[in-house]
């Protein structure tokens, strides 16, 4: 599978990345036996980015991923993790973590610190449960009630880590372009990983992010490209940033559906596609959970999308003409 490095930092991602949250019991348990399985699916697909986060299972995703990587060579592969919610034991409260969206025993309990010191301290935590001793990248998680913390003292923080040589690369990520546009702005971050707005439905990164990332040489990873389910299977009830798709929208997949189905391919195929028309996307992140998931990404993802789909998906007004799609020359 082909790699992009990340801005300037010389840490290469593959071009497809497996997002951890899913084996971190997102929505749902999962065993982990089959956690380890993913992970190894993933591997056999040429799949050597994996993202994770604290955040996830509260700290769940890492330790699971960690113990699939472990027997694995540390120089073939990248991890990226993030900072900002530090987890606190909650003691004997009972209970579990679905309102949080992860199941799993509530037994820590989160809390958002985007100190320096908070930031090394999430770093060294998040190494205990990897069972490594380094991360590749390091991303500032939705700091979105927290910008001012998270521009004076966290990013800092960052650049210290980097400069001293204990991550090679760092950024932040959020389901918001606004906020990610100014880090790419106003700091040196290597790349920045937007989640959901830049998809086939949801191009808002198009507007700033992508534009600003392109001239600042800065890399930007595309998470949600499924919008959180829609895009991958469209019907009554699917989810669309987290809740059920409004009609419009879901009218609006399934045309698209009817377009790549006349073209020979599926959605998944192109909604995979999609980001990388623009030249500064280095790698599209997708949360799987099991083997066959995994599987079908992967193959999905090697599916040459036809030019006639971009082309009748513009005439249809499912696709803007400005927004550039793969194959394209992009200025």
């Amino acid at each position: 599978m082909r790699t992009r490095t990340l801005g300037r930092s010389g840490v290469e991602v593959t071009e497809l990345s497996f997002g951890a949250a899913g084996i971190g019991n997102l929505y749902a348990p999962v065993t982990d036996e089959e956690a380890r399985a993913a992970v190894d699916a993933a591997w056999d697909a040429d799949i050597r980015y994996f993202d994770t986060a604290p955040h996830y299972g509260i700290g769940l995703a890492e330790r699971r991923l960690g113990e699939a990587l472990a027997a694995r060579d540390r120089s073939a592969y990248t991890v990226s993790t993030k900072a900002g919610r530090l987890l606190v034991a909650a003691g004997e409260s009972g209970g579990d973590d679905l309102e949080n969206g992860f199941a799993v025993p509530a037994t820590h309990r989160r809390v958002w610190d985007f100190s320096a010191d908070g930031v090394r301290r999430s770093l060294e935590d998040s190494l205990t449960r990897l069972g490594l001793d380094r991360v590749d990248i390091v991303y500032l998680h939705d700091p979105d009630d927290h910008g001012e913390q998270a521009f004076r003292q966290a990013y800092p923080a960052l650049e210290r880590l980097r400069a001293e040589g204990v991550v090679g690369a760092i950024g932040a990520g959020m389901n918001q372009a606004a906020m990610l546009t100014r880090f790419v702005r106003d700091t040196d971050v290597d790349a920045v990983l937007c989640a959901g707005r830049y998809t086939l439905l949801d191009q808002g990164a198009l507007t700033e992010l992508l534009p600003e990332a392109q001239a600042r040489g800065t890399s930007v990873v595309v998470g949600g490209v499924f919008n959180s389910g829609l895009l991958a299977d469209p019907r009554p009830g699917a989810t669309y940033d987290y809740a059920a798709a409004p009609r419009e929208v879901l009218d609006r997949a399934y045309r698209l559906k009817d377009v790549a189905q006349r073209h020979g391919i599926t959605l998944r195929a192109a909604a995979l596609a999609f980001p990388f028309g623009h030249p500064a996307v280095a790698s599209v992140l997708v949360g799987t959970r099991s083997p066959h998931e995994v599987r079908d990404t992967a193959q999905q993802f090697t599916v040459a999308v036809p030019a006639a789909f971009w082309k009748d998906a513009r005439a249809g007004g499912l696709l803007a003409d400005h927004v550039p799609v793969p194959g394209e020359e992009h200025p």
